[in-house]
């Protein structure tokens, strides 16, 4: 068996655990959930399936809480994910132009992930930092002040 054989049986153990031990608590939906996407960086349908069934609640229900919360995802993740801000004041600073070269830099639309799996894209309503927009993350980094020239500059730094 492969490495990565290996690794996936370590993490659907590791889940069993964890659904072990919230066995039938149905209000534990989102700990679990939350717990399955720390061990596989997303949630994937079978896990999902595993959940609905060790917590008695169904599976509509756990599709609903995950589309629900932006924090839950369904598709994985890049290893650096990229937050680009359209919150207001972003917005009226240019967010919309540098997301869109984002996109072009990447190849992606926002909620995807690169075919290499190196980048995600999310959009983002505020990062909290309105003063400086436009704002983007990538992973805890802050990038401000963009302009849609600076995006290969930044985007190269994680390359």
């Amino acid at each position: 068996m492969s490495l990565t054989c290996d690794c996936l049986d370590a993490k659907y153990q590791e889940l069993d655990q964890i659904l072990n031990q919230y066995n039938g608590q149905k209000e534990a939906l989102i700990t679990v959930l939350h717990k399955a996407q720390e061990l596989f960086g997303y949630l994937p349908q079978d896990v999902q399936i595993k959940a609905a069934d060790a917590l008695s609640v169904p599976l509509s229900e756990v599709y609903g809480v995950i589309t629900f919360y932006a924090l839950f995802s369904t598709k994985p993740k890049g290893k650096y994910k990229i937050a680009a801000c359209k919150g207001t004041a972003c917005y009226v600073r240019g967010s919309e132009r540098v997301l869109e070269r984002i996109q072009k830099e990447l190849g992606v639309k926002a909620g995807d992930t690169t075919p290499d799996a190196k980048f995600s894209l999310e959009v983002v309503r505020c990062l909290g930092a309105c003063g400086l927009g436009p704002v983007m993350m990538v992973n805890d980094d802050v990038h401000a002040r963009l302009k849609p020239d600076k995006i290969p500059g930044v985007l190269s730094r994680y390359q």
